[in-house]
């Protein structure tokens, strides 16, 4: 539900390959001279709430027209050419149907007195977290629903392709009862180390901690010390003071105060399009290891009630402990520093991360340059004609000193700045050249196509903070769309800093209204497939088919003095003159959570050098030159 509201695009045509060695090094200084010279975007200036004004709509249709997307008529003669393995690698084909899994997302009702825009409140919920939960060596999925006695899903993996919704034998299935609130995501860890991942949903409403029973069973956690009520979209496990205990994370977008179901007063809405000081507060929860949580975050100095919609937690300037990283609705994006485990400072302005407010909806971590440094990526939205905030990439300015966290916005540099109403996207290397690319969701509300709700929105958003606050003055939806059915996005990058959007070309085709997404090994074959949940529409499996000259290398890894998931773990890998990094994450993106096995495309080089594996608890392994085209488990010593 994000409310707030360029550069022009290289799109490979057919034929395209990759650059050489030189022209990468090329690039790779081009970018960087950029990164030094403290290059930012300037298409469009601060957002003021006069955004909507007829002036602005006249710039961003400019802007629009000037970095247009050359898709369909470059994608249809790419796809119609022949096989997308030649040009681009890969080849994504939907196979939900064929897999089994036939999901379709319900959201939920809520108070009656907000029906007149319903669908700008119950507009998320859709989410997918993967993990290997009954340790088969197999990863299997959840996905949420969210209407009132919906049931959820647990898709075990049946080896051969297929799988089994197991929830309601699981008992992870009935968690949507009426006065308990609706399901709006979930992440897997394991809490009390004992090798199998514990769930954690999170709800507007009463969130719920699942303990694994040894892959047999899910029993609810009593007393964990979760919020009583709190309405809840984003969470995600990390280990913020290094003791090898896992805490949480929980984030939110309402005020924890509004039960949305029975509202005596709909001032709920924020109280700036910009400026929003009104969402709810943040938990940072200290975990002990056996399923009971303690409130830390006034302690550690977390005090923001900013409009969370994602959050990532990840060891960013090397000293052994997470950041954390929220991106936010109705505002700026924050990045707190984590001292040591003790305390985090607020560092979103100095480090540039917190320069203008937009309406971020995803934060995605990952080694764009193979430089062995983490940007940052956050969706926003981009509405032809309307509004042009543009997504953001905040890459590791070069110029930095050591443990020094500032960053420069380099979407538009890259060609990954337009993407619509963009929700969910993750860094995944799609086609295992040794490059990571990027896929993005997108879509608001997709109802009347020939009827828009933009005109009726821009009116609020020019009103003063009384109107804006009060959803009965927001005018009525009547099934109009505001910014649906949208082309997805999936960005390939040329390992040069540049990102081309090939999805046409390559399979991805759906329109609907993309949310949560992830990647996972589902077929353990070293090819990532994606999964999508969808806002009020069918959940989507991607199967994916890399070229088989393209050689790859993954790592499960196994904590002992780290937390037992290994979350927060980095692992670098070098080979022929290149390197990468990844981290593994507690969830990460839009309402999702990844396969946890980091796992590095190679392109044509069948050997490794060396591994480095950086713990959580500070202690590195390093691997010489591992077998590749293989799953190394390894667990640390």
């Amino acid at each position: 539900m994000a409310a707030n509201g360029g550069s022009s695009f290289c799109v490979p045509a057919a034929g395209f390959v990759r650059p050489t060695t030189s022209a990468r090094t090329q690039a790779r200084s081009r970018i960087g001279n950029a990164m030094k010279q403290g290059l930012k975007q300037t298409l469009i200036p601060r957002l003021f709430v006069t955004l909507f004004f007829v002036g602005l709509i006249a710039t961003a249709a400019t802007l629009s027209r000037r970095n247009a997307q050359p898709e369909s008529a470059t994608f249809r003669g790419a796809h119609a050419g022949g096989d997308s393995r030649t040009r681009y690698g890969f080849q994504l084909t939907e196979v939900s149907a064929q897999s089994g899994v036939k999901v379709v997302h319900t959201a939920p009702r809520l108070d009656p007195k907000l029906e007149p825009i319903l669908p700008r409140i119950n507009d998320m919920g859709a989410g997918v977290a993967v993990a290997d939960f009954d340790r088969d060596g197999w990863p299997d999925f959840f996905l949420t629903d969210s209407g009132e006695n919906s049931r959820c899903h647990l898709f075990r993996n049946k080896k051969d392709g297929t799988f089994e919704d197991v929830a309601a034998t699981m008992g992870v299935a009935d968690l949507n009862k009426v006065g308990d609130g609706s399901v709006m995501g979930a992440v897997w860890g394991d809490y009390d180390n004992d090798g199998f991942e514990d769930l954690l949903v999170y709800k507007w409403g009463k969130a719920i901690l699942f303990h694994n029973e040894g892959g047999q069973r899910f029993t609810p956690v009593a007393d964990a010390g979760l919020p009583k009520w709190m309405n809840c979209n984003v969470a995600l496990w990390l280990d913020y003071d290094a003791d090898g205990k896992l805490d949480i994370l929980m984030c939110g977008y309402f005020d924890e105060k509004h039960n949305l179901w029975n509202l005596p007063s709909t001032r709920i809405m924020p109280n700036s399009i910009e400026y929003a000081t009104n969402g709810t507060r943040k938990y940072l929860l200290r975990g002990d290891g056996t399923g009971r949580f303690t409130d830390v975050t006034a302690e550690v100095g977390i005090d923001t009630k900013a409009w969370t919609l994602a959050a990532a937690a990840c060891d960013l300037d090397g000293n052994g402990f997470p950041e954390i990283f929220l991106a936010n609705d109705y505002g700026k994006a924050e990045l707190w520093q984590n001292e040591g485990g003790k305390r985090f400072r607020n560092i979103s302005a100095a480090s540039g991360v917190g320069d203008k407010p937009k309406a971020g909806m995803n934060a995605a971590l990952g080694d764009v340059l193979n430089t062995g440094q983490f940007g940052i990526y956050v969706s926003n939205i981009s509405e032809e004609a309307t509004l042009l905030q543009g997504n953001n990439l905040w890459m590791p300015k070069a110029s930095a000193r050591p443990g020094e966290l500032v960053y420069d916005n380099l979407a538009g540099d890259m060609g990954v700045e337009l993407g619509g109403w963009s929700f969910g996207a993750q860094f995944v290397d799609l086609n295992n050249d040794g490059f990571q690319d990027l896929y993005l969701v997108n879509g608001y509300i997709s109802a009347d196509p020939n009827q828009s709700y933009w005109y009726d929105y821009s009116k609020v958003a020019q009103g003063n903070a009384e109107i804006i606050q009060d959803a009965l003055l927001w005018p009525p939806i009547k099934g109009r769309s505001l910014s649906g059915f949208q082309q997805k996005r999936v960005w390939l990058s040329d390992g040069a800093g540049r990102f081309s959007d090939v999805a046409q070309a390559v399979g991805v085709t759906d329109r609907h209204d993309g949310r949560g997404i992830a990647y996972a090994y589902l077929n353990n074959n070293g090819q990532a497939d994606i999964l999508v949940a969808n806002q009020k529409g069918p959940f989507l499996l991607y199967r994916n088919d890399v070229t088989p000259e393209n050689h790859w290398i993954g790592f499960d890894l196994e904590g002992t003095r780290s937390n037992r998931s290994a979350i927060g773990a980095v692992v670098t890998v070098h080979w022929n003159g290149w390197k990468q990094s990844q981290y593994v994450s507690g969830g990460v993106g839009f309402c999702a959570q990844n396969d946890r096995r980091p796992h590095f495309g190679l392109g044509k080089n069948a050997k490794v050098d060396r591994v480095e594996i950086r713990w959580p608890s500070g202690t590195t392994r390093i691997l010489e030159a591992p077998e590749t085209n293989k799953v190394h488990k390894i667990k640390e010593s």
